[in-house]
This record gives C-alpha cells, sequence and structure tokens, in this order.
C-alpha cells in the first residue's frame, strides 16, 4: 500500500500544493498554514527519497531523485524563513519548487522514447509561468497557475505510465 501511495500520491499533492500556493498569494491562506504545509512537505519528501532511493539510481528517475533531495532542501529553507522572518529564504524555496520540476519535465521529455508532450509541454508552461511570476508582480497569480498546470500535466502522466 505505502508503494502505491508513493507512486500516485505526487499526482494529487503537486495539484494540491500550486493551489495552496495560490490561495496565500490571494491572502486566502495564512502564513503559518504555509508553515505547516513546508514543515509537512519536507517531512514527505524525506520519506518519498529514503524510500524510494534504490529505485530512483537510474535514468529520468535518478534526475527526479536529485530533484526530490534539492527540492527537500529548498523546502527546509523555506521552514526556516518562515521561523526567522527572512523573505529570501522563502523567496528560494518558491523558485527552487517553480524551477526543479519545470527543468526535469523538460529533462524527462528529451531522455523517453516515444512522443512526450506533457513532460515537455508542461515543461515549457511550467517553466513560462516561473518567468511571469518572477517579471510581472501584477500576474503572480497567473504565473503560479502556469506553474501549477505544467507541473500537473507532467506528474499526471507520469502517474498513469508507471
Amino acid at each position: 500500500m505505502f508503494r502505491r501511495l508513493r507512486e500516485t500520491g505526487p499526482g494529487l499533492l503537486v495539484p494540491l500544493a500550486w493551489i495552496v500556493v495560490a490561495g496565500a498569494h490571494a491572502d486566502l491562506v495564512s502564513a503559518h498554514a504555509m508553515f505547516v504545509a513546508h514543515v509537512v512537505m519536507a517531512a514527505l519528501l524525506a520519506t518519498f527519497a529514503i524510500t524510494g532511493w534504490s529505485e530512483m539510481s537510474t535514468g529520468v528517475l535518478r534526475t527526479w531523485r536529485t530533484i526530490v533531495v534539492v527540492g527537500f532542501a529548498a523546502t527546509v529553507l523555506g521552514v526556516a524563513g518562515f521561523v526567522t522572518g527572512r523573505d529570501p529564504l522563502l523567496a528560494v524555496s518558491l523558485y527552487a519548487w517553480m524551477g526543479l520540476p519545470a527543468l526535469g519535465l523538460l529533462h524527462t521529455g528529451r531522455a523517453i522514447d516515444g512522443p512526450a508532450p506533457a513532460y515537455l509541454g508542461g515543461g515549457t508552461v511550467a517553466a513560462v509561468g516561473a518567468v511571469v511570476y518572477a517579471a510581472a508582480p501584477s500576474l503572480t497569480l497567473v504565473g503560479v497557475a502556469l506553474v501549477g498546470l505544467g507541473q500537473t500535466a507532467g506528474i499526471a502522466d507520469a502517474v498513469l505510465r508507471y
């Protein structure tokens, strides 16, 4: 059961995470709730990395293992940002989670055999979302939505494939 949850859970957690991020940007989710979400996500990422380590040792799964480990560190920096009130740590965490999966999706799309529109398209949409978020403060919710849509497309395809 745990293995199945590990394989399919991200298909639900990724879109939910970006919905929560959008809610925080719209002042619908409190800073404390975001802090708790970061702590929970750090625990989930650590568990995912530890339990899936050997299964994610080759090919594109190795890339994703690296993303999970670096993402864990970025999430812990986010936790530290909430504890210390240092916004730059929160920014590092957010931009890491915008950029790392976008790069991973693009790499996956190029590395697998056969058509990969969910990976290449999802990675592109997520990357565009990160750029929109960074470049246009009036469009932050649009940027978050694009990141969420792109990443959700990629993870949904991965869950369905495997």
